[in-house]
């Protein structure tokens, strides 16, 4: 589906309004459903009658009326297409094709996918090859222009660079339908004229700008509503939202962090009615949960069964979805509307039926009915680990002893500045038993040395753990304790071109190859997920996790440079809010 089909052809129009009237048979008669009206928030009994990828009609049930084909559904729900407001792609290690496979038969019809992964490993490259994996899908995959690549210029190297000018010319594209997360949030306050352009050039280009606006409160949240950014997804509690909502943003709840949504749940139901700019997104899915959960249906469920009522979770999903990301042939079964519907035997459990999009049945009983078509994948995103071969060495701090006084980073998801006075031995430091290493090795040619940090508060380890899916700049990052373990798993990735791996004893006990990017995976999404699965499950016997914080998802987010507090990059300890960068995180040594 690289275009729709023009709703407004005359002969179209012409062909809808006679059927409509009973002049002329349907192309598609859905019968005996049950209408959610996401307006009036009622149910009906209904047929629904399409000519083409238009909705012609839709009345009370009517067996004398003709059709060229016909579902019966019923009795079973039907529901606009589902929305997707904002979500990646990659984080499901999966090509575009695969992730359609999985959701469209699900309801998702439509989804907003910012590449920036792959972005900030290919560049433009990686934009061109989302967009021409986006196309001629059997759903409706958008992709936005990424607005932080890197996302912390300055503070991190990554394989792109976007200027204002970069981000102008993809917006003058008819296949990129926004700028995508904003994710210097500071910058832009601060004036910064690189972000000021490449905000001004979103705005120019008539497309909507979306945000990221996590931690900014107050005045901050104002200013970065001002400066002409619509979307937020980046709440952290009830107190957040309510805030974002008073500040007029598009509020996207994602389902990336569902421990959360009870409580947004709750804060929703307590205004008595659902604002007309909350939207639901995944945002990051990995490939196990899209295979067993899904992905929008996940998020529809939980808020159901969080008691909001059904009608506000799938106005959500789809009229304000539609409403908010301008596309007003999208969000109702009404006539004049896009054929994009989902028929549901169960509103609380979202177990789709048959899925039409642009009036095509596309998917029944869970199944893709035509397959999805997959493009090559280029040198230039193949070929994106370009990394010296990896010593125990590399995983050590040089220092002068005794003891030596260091920064650390204290903390998953919430970073804080520590120090800690600590042993120093044959000129490197001991790591105390309470502690772990993490390191970060830019891998698009750079040289530069691999960065060490100690980490507090991280829980107790056994073995290391090696990845390129490493937000935002998808530098090679490893995580363990002994530099023998993390050698053993950060060579493992690099070998593979990119992926994840788990070692233990010097030896890799579970891997998974990315090669595309050194984020996704050419294979179906059950071998992916299995893979997935096994890797999660070999590191869980090494590490003693303690949730929500503390948790296998905190190590791809754990160098999210842009957040608020410190972050290990491959410039070395960063904190972009304080302005501050340490190379190394000794502060003094030759101590005692």
């Amino acid at each position: 589906m690289s275009t729709d089909e023009d709703l407004n052809d005359p002969p179209l129009r012409s062909n809808a309004v006679k059927a409509a009237r009973g002049l002329r048979p349907f192309d598609m008669l859905v019968r005996n459903a049950v209408v959610l009206d996401m307006v009036t928030g009622q149910e009906r009994p209904a047929d629904i009658g399409l000519v083409g990828p238009l909705i012609a009609s839709v009345h009370a049930p009517d067996p004398a009326r003709d059709a060229k084909a016909q579902i019966d559904a019923g009795g079973t729900y039907i529901l606009p297409g589902f929305i997707d407001t904002h979500m990646h792609v990659e984080s499901s290690m999966v090509t575009p094709a695969e992730y359609a496979k999985a959701v469209l038969p699900r309801g998702v019809t439509t989804a907003f996918w910012d590449p920036h992964e792959l972005a900030n490993v290919a560049g433009l490259e990686g934009v061109e090859y989302a967009c021409r994996a986006a196309q001629n899908l059997p759903m409706r995959l958008l992709p936005l222009a990424p607005t932080c690549v890197p996302s912390a210029p300055g503070f991190e190297m990554s394989g792109g660079d976007f200027g204002p000018d970069e981000i102008a010319k993809m917006l003058a594209r008819d296949d990129i339908h926004g700028a995508a997360e904003l994710m210097t949030m500071h910058p832009l306050l601060d004036g910064d004229p690189r972000v000021q352009g490449i905000v001004a050039a979103g705005l120019a280009s008539g497309k909507r700008v979306c945000g990221h606006g996590r931690g900014l409160t107050g005045g901050d949240l104002a200013a970065y509503a001002a400066a002409g950014v619509e979307t937020d997804h980046e709440l952290t509690s009830a107190v957040d939202l309510m805030a974002r909502l008073e500040a007029g943003f598009t509020v996207e709840l994602r389902g990336s962090h569902e421990h959360l949504l009870p409580e947004f749940a709750e804060a929703l139901l307590s205004l008595g009615h659902l604002p007309q700019t909350v939207t639901l997104c995944t945002d990051d899915v990995f490939p196990d949960d899209l295979l067993v959960k899904g992905g929008l249906d996940h998020v529809i469920r939980i808020l159901t069964a969080n008691e909001m009522p059904p009608a506000w979770v799938y106005r959500a999903a789809t009229l304000n979805a539609a409403s908010r990301t301008g596309r007003s042939d999208l969000g109702l079964v009404a006539p004049g509307k896009r054929a994009d519907l989902v028929l549901v035997s169960s509103l609380a459990d979202v177990s789709a039926t048959h899925v039409l999009a642009n009036g095509q049945l596309v998917a029944q009983s869970g199944k893709l009915l035509h397959p999805a078509r997959t493009v090559p994948s280029p040198s230039s995103i193949t070929q994106t680990v370009n990394t010296q071969e990896f010593a125990p060495a590399d995983f050590e701090i040089p220092a002068k002893g005794p003891l030596a006084r260091i920064a650390t980073l204290s903390k998953p998801r919430f970073p804080e500045w520590g120090e800690r006075q600590v042993d120093v031995q044959d000129d490197k430091l001991v790591l105390p038993d309470d502690m772990i290493r993490m390191a970060i090795c830019n891998r698009y040619g750079q040289n530069t040395p691999t960065r060490v940090a100690f980490l507090e508060n991280w829980g107790k380890w056994r073995g290391a753990f090696a990845t390129t899916v490493s937000h935002d700049s998808h530098n090679l990052t490893v995580f363990g304790r002994t530099p023998d373990d993390m050698a053993a798993a950060a060579n493992a990735v690099r070998q593979t071109q990119g992926g994840l791996a788990v070692a233990c004893e010097g030896k890799v006990i579970a891997n998974l190859e990315l090669p595309i990017a050194g984020l996704i995976s050419e294979r179906p999404l059950q071998d992916v997920a299995r893979d997935f699965a096994n890797l999660r499950e070999a590191l869980d016997g090494l590490v003693d996790w303690q949730p929500p914080y503390l948790v296998f998802k905190a190590l791809f987010g754990a160098s999210l440079v842009c957040n608020a507090g410190p972050r290990l990059s491959d410039v070395g300890l960063v904190d972009v809010f304080q302005k501050r960068i340490l190379e190394s995180c000794v502060l003094e040594d030759g101590l005692g």
